[in-house]
Parts: C-alpha cells; sequence; structure tokens
C-alpha cells in the first residue's frame, strides 16, 4: 500500500495514514474484505513507528472502516462507516470556514465539493 506521507505537515502522520485508506475505500481502490498490511509492515514500509500505525488502525476500527478478523488480519469491513451526521456537519464546517477566510465564494465552495466528490 503506497502512502504519501508528509512529515512536515502540521496534520499528525497517524491521521494522514487514517485519511488515505478512508479515500482508498471510498475511492473504490480498497474493497470490503480487502486485507490491509500488518501493523509491521505497513510501518516498516512507510518508515512510521509501529505505533503510529496501530493509532491509525485503532481509529479506522472505531469508524468501522475497517475490521480485524482473528485469523484473517486487518480488512476493509463490509457496511458503511459509524460516523454521524453531526461529526460529518463538524467537520464541513470546519472545511467550509477554512475556504470562507481563504476567500471562496458560496458557490466556489459548492463547485469544489462537487469535484471531490466526483473524484473519489
Amino acid at each position: 500500500m503506497l502512502m504519501q506521507l508528509d512529515f512536515s505537515s502540521e496534520v499528525p502522520i497517524y491521521r494522514q495514514i487514517r485519511d488515505q485508506i478512508v479515500l482508498c475505500i471510498a475511492g473504490g481502490y480498497l474493497l470490503a474484505g480487502d486485507k490491509l498490511p500488518t501493523v509491521r509492515a505497513l510501518a516498516n514500509e512507510t518508515g512510521v513507528n509501529v505505533m503510529t500505525i496501530s493509532k491509525a488502525y485503532l481509529l479506522l476500527k472505531q469508524e468501522g472502516y475497517i475490521a480485524t478478523e482473528r485469523r484473517g488480519g486487518t480488512v476493509v469491513a463490509g457496511c458503511t462507516a459509524a460516523i454521524s451526521t453531526d461529526e460529518t456537519l463538524a467537520g464541513l464546517r470546519l472545511a467550509a470556514a477554512s475556504t470562507k477566510l481563504a476567500g471562496l465564494s458560496r458557490d466556489e465552495w459548492l463547485k469544489l465539493c462537487g469535484t471531490a466528490y466526483d473524484g473519489l
């Protein structure tokens, strides 16, 4: 699994890993039942501490994106993630606030949202 991590970003590495896996699932690059690399294998591949990978996997598991099978390892979950509407709205509000402060109009924001959604 190829990860593009920005070690100079203010976004924590575990969050970058989580976000990239969510994008792969949403984009159809990872399907229900697909096996993810072990924590140790992904740590070796990315050069990231094992605990950082574990934290990302734990977050993904809590959100319902992945599941750990006793003998099958970590796989993409077959059901939709357990994210609430309130959490989604909070994330969208934060992104909208950032774009508004950057000077984008409402129409530009909506166009960007459509482009982002279509790009999955």
